[in-house]
């Protein structure tokens, strides 16, 4: 990792818990608001730790325009938690064969991409 990328990530995962600590949630309670901020700190320490190990450039610069993508949403719609997408689903394709492995590569295609590292975590 170039130091330039390495200050980029570090600037990204500072600013994840910057927003976490002013982190307010939309219901304007206390509760909701201690369950979001634990949420945002536990999702990026997750993530960040996951990815620690990636060298690829290609991949890391994939990692942070997801993150980018995540604080942007989250912070636009003052919800934490990925957006849910909604697809339709594979009941027109046998379970084997050329038509299934097609539409499962355009669901992969499909899923933004702040979802790209979600459903691995979780």
């Amino acid at each position: 990792m170039t130091p330039a990328t390495r200050q980029k990530v570090l600037g990204l995962y500072r600013k994840i818990f910057q927003i976490a600590k002013k982190w307010q949630s939309a219901s304007g309670q206390t509760e909701e608001t201690v369950k979001e901020k634990e949420y945002i700190k536990n999702e990026a320490r997750t993530l960040f730790r996951k990815n620690k190990h990636v060298t690829d450039p290609k991949l890391i610069e994939q990692c942070i325009e997801e993150c980018e993508a995540r604080i942007e949403i989250g912070l636009h719609y003052n919800i934490p938690y990925p957006r849910p997408i909604h697809l339709p689903p594979m009941g027109l394709a046998h379970k084997q064969g050329r038509t299934f492995r097609h539409q499962e590569k355009l669901r992969k295609i499909s899923k933004p991409i702040y979802l790209k590292s979600h459903d691995e975590v979780s």
